[in-house]
């Protein structure tokens, strides 16, 4: 059987498993926007807990408050007015039984002793009829009673003086002036229920705040280290602590990740054996072809023998990943000069234009790998490459143009797909095996970033590689 006829038989061995038919990868979830009433909540743990705590201890102290102005409040000033009015009335009552100028007189300054009452008479005079218009807000209760023990004309003046309450009655012997010290009206227990109402809450709301922060600490501490995790980057052991749930979650998360490293270990290990043990055929094969001779069947079958030793080398790379390389704090700038700089000494022509360094942990053979597998693939299908980067959100973006026919936007993520070509003709000479941007995906994910493709503004594809802090 010749060469050409087992290319023929085992084509469609290749492309058994159409890669159309392959379930797509899930989109990363979308944080929904919050609407309505929920934008204006707090979003962290650590808000919405103190949320939960504050509000109930608002709400019992904005109703001890309206029952404390409502009860005691209105009770204690209703009857200080009225011992300010009793006080009044048990004056005039006297003070119509003395008719002497001198004893009136001394009465009015014995009860302004006697009851801190600024008192004093205007004799011959006479409130204006009809009288002015009070102003229905100052001292309603020092008023309604008043009203309720004397039932002649009087006005309250609770403005012009803001020490004192002025109080102008009219009397047959003249115009009687009290003035009233505002502290017979109010008691200094409000401002002291007051201050303890606010000082109680704002210890409470420490005391709570303190041990709110040290149960979402726990909470922080976990994240970051699934965040690590998920980008790659050894999480050490960090201590247990926190609430049940918050440990039995840390306790499952170091189970999850010793179970995917071992599994992971076992992966590498399996991978090895398997190496050795394609390769090892592979290599007597090429072997015996070089006792055949130099003619074209040989030829072909010695093509056949570095297809498939590519495709096995590529496919372990896919399968094998970034294996056990420990991430490095790595300028990334410096590690994309050094594959353009290889890149050109293998004749690519290639633009870099330099960006600021940007310093990560990452896996510099990785994620070397990865930009090669996209510069070469810009390099098969235009005749020119831009490799540039630019900061993003929370990291960096490395930007891989060409100016070659590019992909359409329906096609792009079936490129992904393993062992997927977009070139109909399954050619090695024109392209891979079709693992090229599914390690470069791969890898970039590996990191805790992503790979897209773009139209470019050359003409071509864009390959975006978004890199994480």
């Amino acid at each position: 059987m010749s060469s050409s006829q087992i290319k023929m038989l085992a084509a469609p061995t290749a492309a058994a498993v159409p890669a159309d038919v392959l379930p797509a990868e899930a989109p990363p979830p979308e944080v929904s926007p919050r609407g309505g009433i929920k934008q204006f909540l707090p979003q962290t743990m650590f808000g919405r807990s103190l949320l939960i705590i504050v509000m109930p201890l608002i709400l019992v102290q904005a109703i001890a408050a309206w029952a404390f102005y409502d009860r005691h409040w209105q009770t204690v000033s209703r009857i200080l007015a009225r011992d300010v009015a009793g006080d009044i009335s048990v004056l005039i009552d006297t003070m119509a039984y003395v008719t002497d100028e001198v004893e009136l007189t001394h009465l009015m300054e014995n009860v302004s002793g006697q009851t801190e009452l600024n008192i004093t008479l205007a004799r011959g005079q006479h409130l204006p009829n009809p009288l002015p218009p009070d102003d229905p807000s100052v001292e309603p209760l020092l008023r309604a009673a008043i009203a309720e023990r004397l039932h002649v004309p009087f006005t309250i003046d609770g403005v012009s003086d803001p020490q004192d309450i002025l109080i102008a009655i009219d009397l047959p012997q003249g115009v009687l002036g009290v003035k009233v010290p505002r502290k017979r009206l109010y008691t200094s227990t409000t401002y002291i229920f007051m201050l303890w109402m606010v000082g109680s809450s704002l210890v409470l709301l420490s005391v709570a705040t303190i041990f709110m922060r040290n149960q979402v600490k726990s909470l922080r501490r976990l994240a970051a280290a699934a965040e690590s995790f998920g980008k790659g980057r050894a999480v050490p052991f960090f201590r247990i602590e926190g609430a049940a749930e918050v440990r039995q979650a840390a306790v499952a998360f170091l189970q999850m990740r010793d179970r995917i490293q071992r599994q992971i270990r076992q992966r590498t290990e399996m991978l090895a054996g398997v190496s050795h043990d394609l390769r090892t055929p592979l290599t007597r094969m090429k072997l015996a072809l070089e006792f055949l001779g130099d003619d074209g069947s040989v030829a072909e079958l010695k093509s056949d023998v570095a297809e498939m030793e590519q495709m096995v080398n590529l496919y372990l790379d896919f399968a094998r990943g970034e294996g056990t390389e420990t991430p490095v704090e790595t300028d990334v700038a410096l590690l994309l000069e050094e594959v353009a700089a290889a890149m050109r000494r293998d004749g690519a022509a290639i633009s870099l234009d330099e960006g600021d360094s940007f310093v990560a942990a990452v896996r510099p053979n990785a994620l070397r790998r990865c930009l090669n597998n996209l510069i070469a693939n810009a390099r098969r299908h235009g005749r020119h490459v831009w490799v540039a980067s630019e900061p993003a959100a929370e990291g960096l973006d490395i930007l891989v143009d060409d100016d070659g026919p590019g992909i359409p936007a329906e096609e792009r993520e079936r490129a992904f797909q393993p062992f997927t070509r977009l070139d109909a003709s399954r050619n090695p000479s024109t392209g891979g095996v079709g693992l090229g941007l599914t390690i470069a995906r791969d890898v970039a994910r590996s990191h805790g970033g992503d790979l897209r493709l773009e139209t470019s503004p050359y003409g071509g594809l864009r390959a975006r590689v978004h890199l994480p802090r």
